[in-house]
């Protein structure tokens, strides 16, 4: 199993980006997808949660109305739209995955997101 994020980058406050999650060795389409991130020091955040068929989605309200999650299951990719970002959501951004029939759970190496003037 791989999950490959890409997308992070400088962000102005107030500006936008897209994070993508590539995923590999397993039936993508059967699985719910989250992204996560963390701040050195801190738990890691759930911030989007999205179930398998994309249909169904949950954000806490940090993010709630600013952040979207969406997936291509053609393409085995699950996205997390950032709209309005605030300097407070500058963290490690993590795909993560569990297969709760092997009792495993699946993370990304993370990419950086930094909002800053």
């Amino acid at each position: 199993v791989q999950l490959v994020e890409s997308g992070g980058g400088l962000v102005q406050p107030g500006g936008s980006l897209r994070l993508s999650c590539a995923a590999s060795g397993f039936t993508f389409s059967r699985y719910a997808m989250s992204w996560y991130r963390q701040v050195p020091g801190k738990a890691r955040e759930l911030v989007a949660l999205i179930n398998s068929s994309g249909g169904t989605s949950n954000y806490p309200e940090s993010v709630k109305g600013r952040f979207t999650i969406s997936r291509d299951n053609a393409k085995n990719t699950v996205y997390l739209q950032m709209n309005s970002l605030k300097p407070e959501d500058t963290a490690v951004y993590y795909c993560y995955s569990r297969d709760y029939v092997l009792n495993r759970n699946y993370w990304g190496q993370g990419t950086q997101v930094s909002v800053s003037s």
